[in-house]
């Protein structure tokens, strides 16, 4: 990301930078644990280099003027506005500085010119991104106290209230609390959360972009949601985070077939997680590929939230060799997420683009992977490519 475009962009709408302040916040991959978080469970994610930038600077009146350089469109809004701007893309911001009001922060006007790199239809939440670099920014500039989860609720209530996305906790928090060299452990249900090492030696993340997205009739997630609750209600558990194999087996005969499928993935998801981090407290990569494989079939038989674009990616991937390939977020078209050795990297790219282009006429998209910190101030870090 070149932050002399932000810098640019800042003097040629309102004057000089240099009072302004520069913030980020990044994107995010989860390495596993998908629909989990509303069955009470554990997701696995880390936050990336790619992100949102902000050059931000106190206005000392009501009225807030952003500049999104990514757009070249602006907006203005004053901060006692109750309806705020039409326009999606600049109610995150709008409802960020909202929220963080509502949580006792004397926010001030600003100016604020922002850019990101985040890919747009990959799944790494170019939106959470967006609301927590603001976040972070109006926290740290007008004397706010709360910590960085309070950050990541302002985030989800911004999805939640001013934009319509009924989202998860997981993209926000990852957001705020990302650190380099670390995966974190996140239990959606209690809040609780731990890091675990991310030290592959010898192998790399890559995300394949499939550039696609199936729109399918009906509402598959909620359809899934139902199921899991349902069997959840039988099974006499808040949630299928307490739910037993035995408990499942048990209830087979009482529960429609895809019922007891989308059940067994969320109790497999359960324990493929807890094996991973097994795994990379020994740094065991072979085994965290393994795991996400099976993630992969799990999502893609049992769950049935894959498409052919994504299962003929993650077929490649594991004809040529590759340590772990799955599915990434929602489903239905997007990311899959690769585990890769260096010696086998360059002849996967190449076969993996090559296949695609032949057997669908799209090109996928080719998107290395590093982990990185969370939302922060930056003070004179080169983040120009």
């Amino acid at each position: 990301m070149n932050k002399d475009i932000v810098i640019h962009d800042f003097d040629s709408h309102f004057g000089s930078s240099a009072e302004g302040t520069m913030y980020f916040a990044p994107g995010r991959i989860n390495l596993i644990g998908e629909h989990t978080d509303y069955n009470g469970g554990f997701v696995f994610p880390g936050a990336v280099q790619q992100g949102i930038m902000a050059m931000v600077r106190p206005s000392g009146n009501r009225s807030v003027r952003l500049w999104a350089s990514d757009l070249q469109r602006g907006c203005t809004f004053n901060l006692d506005d109750e309806k705020g701007p039409d326009e999606t893309h600049f109610r995150y911001v709008y409802g960020v500085v909202r929220e963080m009001m509502a949580c006792g922060v004397d926010v001030g006007g600003f100016d604020a010119v922002y850019a990101g790199d985040v890919p747009l239809g990959a799944g790494m939440s170019s939106s959470a991104a967006l609301e927590c670099c603001f976040a972070f920014a109006l926290n740290d500039m007008f004397g706010g106290r709360l910590d960085r989860m309070e950050l990541a609720r302002v985030g989800q209530a911004t999805e939640h209230k001013y934009v319509g996305t009924m989202c998860g906790i997981m993209d926000q928090f990852i957001s705020m609390h990302g650190r380099e060299g670390s995966l974190v452990r996140l239990d959606c249900r209690s809040g609780e959360f731990e890091y675990f090492p991310w030290h592959p030696k010898g192998y790399r993340l890559v995300l394949v972009n499939s550039c696609v997205k199936h729109e399918l009739v009906g509402s598959p997630y909620n359809d899934r949601r139902r199921s899991c609750e349902h069997v959840a209600q039988l099974a006499g558990v808040e949630t299928l985070r307490d739910c037993t194999w035995e408990k499942l087996e048990g209830l087979k005969d009482q529960i429609s077939s895809e019922d007891y499928m989308r059940a067994k993935y969320v109790l497999g998801e359960y324990d493929r997680v807890m094996a991973v981090c097994d795994a990379l407290q020994k740094d065991d990569y072979e085994t965290v590929g393994q795991q996400m494989y099976l993630t992969h079939e799990g999502l893609s038989k049992d769950y049935e939230v894959s498409c052919e674009e994504i299962d003929f990616l993650v077929e490649v991937a594991r004809r040529c060799g590759v340590t772990g390939s799955r599915i990434m977020g929602g489903g239905f078209g997007g990311c899959t997420i690769n585990l890769v050795k260096d010696e086998c990297h360059d002849a996967f790219v190449a076969e993996v683009q090559r296949s695609y282009k032949e057997r669908f006429g799209v090109e996928c998209k080719i998107i290395p992977v590093v982990i990185g910190e969370g939302a922060r101030k930056l003070k004179g870090e080169n983040l120009s490519n």
